[in-house]
């Protein structure tokens, strides 16, 4: 019996571990810190009326006074990348992760590769952890709502990767979009990203 209590006390705590290191993001000099809890909004420029801000150490934004989606844009050009993100959406958050976006100042899924937080979509194919109009995801559709999750992106040359919470839901390759801006979508509902960061594949 004592045996069998010190396992499970052992594996509770392994899993433990496990899951806070899931959420502790990766490490070294190959990444580039976009926003965490020491950042400021210097590197941004923000596209529409939304109420972004930073808060309890988070990206936030839960407001919109107008009926065009807002957005964060980062200054700095990208091409071939990985993108480690965590972030939290209610159920009827409408957000996402806009990359290579060929015109900073007109974000859209045409100008852009749009990764999706949305878990209310109309047509869920191109819900959370999709990539609007070029991968779909499969049901059971991704669900992020109500919690923190991590959202990592990579593009390389014409390969598309989306991995929510560990998961791959796309891999796919598309040659439409090599460069660009990276941006930060509000739609509705709330969302918050607590850490983005960038590691650079361009050879």
């Amino acid at each position: 019996m004592k045996k069998s209590i010190k396992s499970c006390i052992l594996a509770s705590t392994a899993l433990i571990l496990t899951s806070c290191a899931n959420l502790s993001g990766p490490s070294g000099d190959q990444w580039t810190t976009l926003f965490d809890k020491n950042s400021n909004l210097n590197q941004w420029t923000q596209v529409g009326n939304a109420n972004w801000r930073i808060q309890h150490g988070a990206l936030q934004a839960d407001f919109l006074s107008s009926k065009d989606p807002s957005f964060l844009v980062n200054k700095t050009k990208f091409k071939d990348f990985q993108i480690y993100s965590e972030f939290w959406a209610d159920a009827q958050t409408n957000s996402g992760i806009f990359i290579r976006c060929s015109n900073p100042e007109k974000i859209t899924a045409v100008d852009c590769y749009e990764v999706n937080i949305w878990d209310s979509r109309p047509d869920p194919s191109y819900g959370t952890a999709a990539i609007v109009d070029v991968a779909k995801v499969k049901a059971p559709y991704p669900q992020a709502g109500g919690k923190w999750n991590v959202l990592e992106v990579t593009a390389q040359g014409n390969q598309l990767i989306v991995k929510l919470n560990g998961e791959v839901t796309v891999n796919t390759t598309d040659n439409r979009l090599k460069d660009g801006a990276l941006a930060l979508q509000y739609g509705s509902g709330v969302i918050k990203f607590r850490k983005v960061l960038i590691k650079n594949l361009s050879n």
